[in-house]
């Protein structure tokens, strides 16, 4: 039988509760972010993007208004199948739509390696956010408009 695979780009209401379920799993249960951290004022205000695999949500991540991409998270069991580049794509794609000519982010040190073959460049030093290392890149993009 074959799988079925869906990207979707949309807003906080449209793709929350699914985007939150891949998030607690990865940054709550396994990285142990404090769940208070997870959820925050910007969802509402950036545009998701969602991969499900035969219905189940297995991949996220988010536009900021400001360009900064984040929240991008893969559940363990479908890591190492491209959805992380999938959902990056998308993200940057997005971000080139609006007109934006730079997307950042912070990038947990261990993925320095994953942004940087998505073209992205360390900036600055590496510091603490909820309690894991992070660093942040950033890329330049053509705008699609």
């Amino acid at each position: 039988m074959a799988v079925s695979k869906a990207l979707s780009l949309g807003s906080w209401s449209d793709l929350g509760n699914a985007a939150a379920k891949i998030r607690f799993a990865v940054f709550v249960d396994e990285q142990n972010v404090p769940q208070e951290l997870e959820l925050d004022d910007l969802d509402p205000l950036c545009v998701h993007a969602l991969i499900q695999i035969d219905g189940q949500p297995v991949a996220t991540g988010r536009l900021c208004p400001d360009g900064r991409i984040g929240r991008m998270a893969v559940i363990k069991a479908f890591r190492g199948q491209g959805l992380g580049d999938e959902i990056l794509g998308a993200l940057i794609s997005a971000a080139a739509s609006r007109g934006q000519s730079e997307t950042h982010l912070h990038a947990q040190v261990h993925a320095l390696g994953f942004y940087e073959r998505h073209g992205y460049t360390a900036d600055g030093p590496e510091f603490e956010e909820a309690g894991i290392a992070h660093r942040t890149m950033r890329r330049r993009i053509k705008t699609t408009r």
